[in-house]
């Protein structure tokens, strides 16, 4: 079985419950039933949780969700209330906090692609589909696509795969109306945000978002968006379709933990060995190197 390498215990605080330990974020309820998002340092490749952690990855993600949430609350709400933690929380949950107004979550991962990677890559290469899309033949590693596809995925628990879906299923389980809404707004946040990167040279291959239902029925924008932990950011300059592209994501420890040195069997099922200081550092530099390309700020 996969899922966490050393599993935190939960943080007690005066007036939050503790409702969920998620790969990489803790969730707390307040007393006026707000939901308490908190960002941890923790790193997750090939459903594992890493050892260690990747230092300040949490406030990285927490600013640059931020930055992304007031860019596109044109298009689409947001469930964000505020960022200041609750009284009596620890002071290391500065930065990494989001208090949300709590929403009606839609099971399914709402992935948009504009280039060929990942999951979607192999499933092409069998079928030349992705999640039932028919894309064209002779696209390779890293080829952008005609037009962006919303290619869905299920909600998978820590531990289990999520799992690509196609349209028609994503249908059936939230029916026709929903997901007809879901792509739209899916693919609409995807292009406003890789017209945004594009400008600072970075590529917006892919991306997921998660949608929750307020008490009206409208669309929110929820969880966090468009930071290294949900999308494959490449440099513009170094794209070339054909291999791997260098990217500002996670995708370097799973390079790692995939290349001989790591010296781990992932077939094997047992947990991935403890990350290099090396790898931390590298890893940790791509993530803030990512929030200063899209922002513009320096992290510090």
């Amino acid at each position: 079985m996969s899922g966490f390498v050393t599993k935190p215990e939960p943080v007690a605080v005066p007036g939050l419950i503790h409702t969920h330990t998620g790969k990489v974020r803790d969730l707390y309820t307040d007393g006026d039933g707000n939901l308490v998002m908190v960002a941890s340092n923790r790193i997750s490749a090939f459903d594992w949780v890493l050892d260690p952690e990747i230092p300040e990855k949490g406030r990285i993600l927490t600013a640059l969700s931020l930055w992304w949430f007031d860019l596109l609350s044109d298009l689409y709400p947001n469930h964000v209330l505020s960022a200041e933690p609750p009284a009596g929380a620890p002071a290391d949950w500065a930065g990494r906090t989001l208090v949300c107004r709590r929403l009606d979550m839609v099971p399914v991962e709402c992935v948009a692609r504009g280039y060929l990677a990942g999951s979607g890559l192999a499933e092409y290469r069998e079928t030349r589909t992705v999640c039932g899309v028919t894309l064209p033949e002779g696209l390779v590693d890293g080829s952008e696509l005609p037009a962006p596809i919303f290619t869905p995925a299920t909600k998978a628990a820590v531990g289990e795969h999520d799992e690509n879906v196609t349209y028609e299923q994503v249908a059936a389980q939230v029916g026709a109306e929903l997901a007809a809404n879901l792509r739209q707004a899916t693919l609409a946040v995807y292009s406003r945000a890789r017209d945004i990167a594009r400008d600072r040279g970075i590529i917006l291959a892919d991306t997921k978002f998660e949608f929750g239902l307020d008490g009206s029925g409208g669309l929110v924008l929820a969880d966090e968006v468009l930071t290294p932990d949900s999308s494959r950011f490449w440099p513009a300059d170094l794209w070339e379709p054909g291999h791997a592209q260098p990217s500002f994501d996670k995708q370097y420890v799973r390079d790692w933990l995939a290349s001989s040195e790591s010296g781990w069997d992932r077939s094997a099922d047992t947990p991935p060995p403890v990350l290099p200081d090396a790898v931390v550092e590298r890893t940790h530099a791509k993530y803030a190197e990512a929030y200063e390309r899209l922002t513009g700020r320096r992290w510090s």
